[in-house]
C-alpha cells in the first residue's frame, strides 16, 4: 500500500500506463514517472539537509508543517 503522496503517484500512473493502450499515452505516463522520481529524490535531499542545519524553532516548525523536515 502507498505510504505517501509520491508513492500514490506512482502507483496510479503505473496502473493507468497497465489499463490503456498507445505508445504514445504510455511514453508520456513513463515520462511523468521518472519526472516524479526526481521530485522524489531532490526532496530526500532538501530533507537530508535540513535535518544538518540548525534551524531556529520557527523555522523548524514551517518546515515541518510543510513536510520538508520530519
Amino acid at each position: 500500500m502507498p505510504q505517501n503522496t509520491s508513492d500514490t503517484l506512482a502507483s496510479l500512473l503505473e496502473s493507468v500506463i497497465e489499463d490503456t493502450d498507445g505508445a504514445d499515452v504510455h511514453f508520456k505516463l513513463r515520462t511523468a514517472l521518472q519526472l516524479l522520481d526526481v521530485v522524489r529524490v531532490r526532496n530526500e535531499r532538501i530533507s537530508d539537509t535540513l535535518s544538518d542545519v540548525d534551524l531556529d524553532d520557527d523555522l523548524e516548525e514551517r518546515l515541518r508543517e510543510l513536510g520538508y523536515v520530519e
